[in-house]
């Protein structure tokens, strides 16, 4: 290379500042420093996914961007709005996340390393397929010829961890009409509260839900009125089976939908699969794209 070739570079390079760059030392204490700081952001990232949480964290993010476009683009007011309220943001964190806060907390306090791997590990199962469908149905058909009351959770993309963390009693078995049926039968231990159905898997019975503070009808009872208030906080769909007139209740997204047949019931569930097989060719679109 010519002499003036190699003074253009040493010129760029002067100006880039990269003749200058130092880089840092690095021991061994800062590899574990960094790795154990990784491991602590990512199970917190995973557990904030597996409750409630995670919709009021993503929401928090959208504000964020959005304070960020208004800065950028010199939106004034949206700015100084958000200011104002991002003041008081670490108060307003602690009372949104207060209950995953406080249960997270105790099971650490309490349950040491046990707890603490049982929050940090919780996962979903895979996507509910037609057979379990099937078994679902059967059982809410027979049920409602039985007059057997009945209230079943199907988990969607909200992850409802925390309820099943916090009440009822642990089963992960498959899905099956038999156990569904005998699950609700009148006076058996896990007949009173509601089955979470997370994939293919029964992963909890007699679970406790919240109840709506909306009016559906006076003619309802407290089984409606946790199906209607658990749709209101997540995005799961939830069958009701009246233990008085054996009717079927579908709740979804805080709406109750009333006197459903099978047909109707099938034909909702089988929308629950059709969505679910969307998103997941998006996910696998995007990331081909990538």
């Amino acid at each position: 290379m010519n002499p003036e070739g190699t003074s253009l570079i040493e010129n760029i390079a002067e100006r880039l500042g990269t003749n200058r760059l130092i880089l840092p030392s690095m021991r061994i204490s800062d590899i574990i420093d960094i790795l154990l700081v990784a491991f602590i952001i990512y199970n917190i990232v995973k557990w904030i996914r597996q409750t409630r949480a995670y919709s009021l964290f993503r929401g928090i993010m959208i504000i964020a961007a959005i304070s960020l476009i208004s800065y950028r683009f010199h939106f004034y007011t949206l700015t100084w709005i958000i200011e104002k309220t991002f003041s008081v943001g670490i108060i307003a964190i602690i009372i949104i996340f207060q209950p995953e806060l406080r249960r997270a907390l105790e099971q650490i306090g309490t349950r040491s390393q046990t707890a603490l791997s049982a929050v940090f590990s919780a996962s979903k199962g895979d996507d509910i397929t037609m057979q379990s469908i099937d078994h679902i149905i059967a059982a809410c058909m027979r049920m409602s010829e039985d007059k057997t009351g009945a209230l079943i959770v199907i988990e969607r993309n909200v992850a409802i961890g925390d309820i099943v963390n916090s009440s009822g009693v642990s089963l992960n078995a498959d899905i099956s009409s038999q156990l569904l049926v005998n699950i609700f039968v009148d006076k058996t231990p896990l007949h009173d509260g509601a089955v979470i159905i997370r994939g293919n898997r029964i992963v909890s019975a007699s679970c406790i839900l919240p109840v709506t503070n909306a009016e559906i009808g006076q003619e309802f009872g407290t089984r409606h009125r946790a199906a209607v208030g658990m749709s209101e906080i997540s995005d799961a769909f939830i069958i009701v089976v009246s233990e008085e007139t054996g009717k079927i209740s579908l709740a979804d997204n805080g709406k109750l939908r009333r006197n459903v047949g099978e047909s109707q019931l099938r034909k909702a569930m089988k929308e629950l699969v059709a969505k679910k097989e969307v998103k997941s060719f998006g996910k696998l679109w995007k990331e081909l794209k990538r």
